[in-house]
């Protein structure tokens, strides 16, 4: 295929090939389910959503797992917080991270395996990183995985474990030899609940974050994978982190393929909970549709970072706006979509260029334009088809168009009237503008002999 992804891991696009031809095998680094989902999250989710949905219009069949982290620090401070269990806790969060994404079009992933399910894989691989002198336990019960040990360490994210070093302030804690080891095994305290503590020759404890999406991606891909994804975040120390277990563990390369997705910033800065600068999903999705968020996302390339505000939401609304308008003007028939010319070509060009939805998307405004003149039913068609692949433009033209519109008559007259002014001025261009911008929101004009006249879409 002729498909190009940028690999974090080499800095180069990159001929995208899997091992196994025609079977994609992605693993994308899920949440941590102690909160309600935010604008970040969906960010991933969606950029992910895009191309595993490319690669299934491209022909190949994809196997995508999406983990759940649903034991962790922060999961275990919540609950008690709440004072409700670790259950009840990560349930209610994860069906609450379900209608999230089912919102915004996100398709499930083919597998969406817990963290808490597969403890014994976890304890396996620990138990083989020990043995062959990477793990070693500490007089506190933990078991720490021996940084120093893996020769590959910080390939992914380019530094040097000397580098590392000269940035670590946290003295020699805990019973670890170097303060770049990280924690595999986590023993149990005396004051955490019994259902965050599991039996291991290691003795009782649970976890440590990084040792489990190593585990779950072996349980499910395979030793080594196509592609594996996350946010830019993960970059470092969690996916160097899980290079050095499965790799450690296997002596076999992790992943072929590593993507990160940019940031959502509120004034340049990251949006987290941690800097406490987020805005749920949930409440997002108040002020506006789900189609509006998604297409906010996917015209900004995957891996560039993409400023939050409510102005730039209602651009991304307005924008949509004049695709359905274009869907709205003649109805769409289906079609067989011809990959090799036109269009079409053009949109492929773009997302086999590392998903540059930037590009598809321009392929989707010159279409709509194109159907505006020609009125053509071929052409909707395609643009809906096209649409597809990005998860926008499935619904119906008139209902998106219609909803949330709140112009009154004095203002429709007073546009009608800029309109004629234009016209009268011969400036043809700004009262085709007036007119698609009141269409849009779902005002078509009627022009007679005496006069223009306004109603509502029907």
């Amino acid at each position: 295929m002729s498909l190009r992804i940028y690999n974090t891991l080499t800095r180069e696009l990159e001929n995208f090939s899997p091992l196994q031809p025609g079977h994609v095998r992605m693993y994308v680094c899920g949440m941590t389910v102690y909160d309600f989902c935010h604008i970040g999250h969906a960010r991933s989710m969606i950029a992910f959503d895009v191309v595993q949905r490319w690669l299934r219009q491209s022909g190949m069949a994809v196997t995508y797992v999406r983990n759940i982290t649903d034991i962790d620090d922060k999961i275990i401070r919540r609950a008690v917080e709440n004072d409700e269990s670790i259950h009840a806790l990560t349930a209610r969060m994860i069906d609450a991270l379900h209608e999230d994404a089912d919102a915004l079009g996100v398709e499930r992933p083919t597998h969406e395996p817990r963290a808490t399910a597969h403890v014994p894989q976890m304890l396996s691989m620990i138990r083989t990183l020990e043995s062959s002198g990477l793990a070693y336990r500490t007089p506190g019960g933990d078991v720490n995985y021996a940084v120093r040990k893996f020769a590959g360490y910080g390939k992914l994210s380019g530094k040097s474990l000397d580098e590392l070093h000269a940035g670590e302030r946290v003295a020699v804690l805990d019973g670890k030899d170097d303060p770049l080891d990280f924690v595999l095994w986590k023993s149990a305290k005396p004051s955490e609940p019994d259902e965050v503590k599991w039996s291991s020759e290691f003795g009782a404890g649970r976890p440590g974050w990084h040792i489990e999406c190593s585990a779950m991606a072996c349980e499910m891909l395979g030793e080594t994978i196509d592609i594996h994804g996350g946010g830019a975040d993960l970059q470092f120390p969690h996916h160097e982190n899980e290079i050095a277990q499965s790799e450690g563990a296997s002596g076999k390369p992790l992943a072929r393929y590593w993507m990160h997705n940019g940031f959502i910033n509120i004034d340049d800065e990251k949006m987290s909970k941690s800097l406490g600068n987020f805005f749920l999903i949930r409440d997002v999705l108040k002020n506006f549709d789900a189609e509006t968020i998604r297409f906010f996302v996917v015209r900004a390339h995957y891996r560039s970072p993409l400023n939050y505000s409510d102005a730039h939401l209602n651009d991304a609304r307005a924008s949509l706006k004049r695709l359905y308008t274009a869907l709205h003007l003649v109805r769409p028939v289906s079609i067989e979509v011809d990959w090799h010319s036109g269009h079409a070509a053009r949109f492929k060009t773009a997302m086999d260029e590392d998903f540059s939805t930037p590009e598809a998307v321009a392929v989707l405004f010159d279409l709509a334009g194109e159907i505006n003149r020609t009125r053509s039913a071929e052409l909707a068609g395609l643009l809906r088809a096209l649409g597809a692949c990005l998860g926008i433009l499935q619904s119906d033209p008139q209902g998106f168009l219609q909803a949330g519109t709140s112009l009154d008559d004095a203002t429709i007259q007073a546009l009608i009237a800029q309109r004629a002014a234009a016209k009268a001025a011969k400036n043809f261009t700004e009262a085709d503008r007036i007119r698609t911008d009141l269409l849009a929101q779902g005002i078509v004009l009627k022009d007679s002999p005496t006069g223009t006249t306004w109603a509502a879409a029907q």
